[in-house]
């Protein structure tokens, strides 16, 4: 480990690669399929025995996070007993995955610190990441025989450590309405600070950043065809006209039902 406190597993062993290891661990049959399928897919992809060891990693997913080597993962890496995702997840959400039920688990925020921490990769090729993970059961009968984890990221954080806590912070109170005092202080930085350190690196400032965000939520209420557009505003805590209005057409080039008209057309 290359800092800080060793993180423990439920049973407050330490938490190293093979402290993670399920036992008893996956029937060595459930490693034996035949995943080739995933080989050369664009999306990172990790495949999960029934009991939560890794089995399978593609190609797309090593390259997400410069791991060179396979086997510092399959089949020592246990996402159901991972101490780490317990914490982002929580638990109730990984049992759920590892009963066999399908999930979608949005702004899942990538664990590249212990990925480093734990020596299984040399670097770091980014600072954060947000992603959507998709887990589809697959079963044999009765039988739940694994779960295929698509991860489809979002966002790829590489700028100054204090703009990524920043981000964060907005990016996790987007509902929320903006204040300044709270993400400067999410970033450890002086409100004037932040916001010429934010302008420099972004390109925009954290208002611009919060409205962007807060219009790309309202784009996704704007698909769901059961919402009429006052109900997919109000479920992104804004009110349908005045600023916001104005903002998503700034920002979109288009009205918000413009916008959902060319969206349903073209689907």
């Amino acid at each position: 480990m290359k800092g800080g406190k060793e993180p423990e597993t439920s049973d407050g062993q330490p938490y190293t690669k093979d402290a993670i290891r399920h036992d008893p661990p996956a029937p060595a049959g459930d490693a034996a399929y035949n995943f080739s399928a995933y080989d050369n897919s664009a999306l990172p992809v990790e495949i999960f025995a029934a009991d939560g060891t890794a089995i399978y990693v593609n190609q797309a997913s090593m390259e997400l996070v410069s791991n060179k080597d396979k086997s510092l993962h399959i089949g020592k890496y246990n996402l159901w007993r991972d101490p780490v995702c317990i914490e982002l997840v929580g638990q109730e959400i990984l049992d759920t995955i590892f009963s066999g039920k399908a999930v979608e688990y949005r702004g899942f925020p990538a664990p590249i610190q212990d990925l480093y921490d734990r020596d299984v990769i040399e670097e770091k090729p980014w600072q954060a990441a947000t992603m959507t993970l998709f887990f589809v059961p697959h079963w044999q009968g009765d039988r739940f025989l694994y779960t295929v984890c698509i991860f489809d990221v979002k966002n790829i954080y590489k700028g100054k450590p204090q703009i990524i806590k920043a981000q964060e912070q907005i990016r996790l109170h987007w509902m929320e309405d903006f204040d300044l005092e709270k993400i400067a202080r999410a970033a450890n930085l002086s409100r004037r600070h932040l916001q010429r350190l934010f302008k420099r690196e972004n390109g925009e400032s954290p208002l611009d950043f919060y409205k962007r965000i807060k219009i790309e939520k309202l784009q996704e209420k704007l698909l769901d065809p059961s919402l009429n557009i006052a109900e997919a505003f109000a479920a992104c805590g804004i009110e349908n006209g005045g600023a916001w209005f104005r903002s998503f057409k700034a920002i979109t080039g288009q009205s918000p039902s413009e916008y959902r008209k060319k969206i349903c057309v073209s689907t």
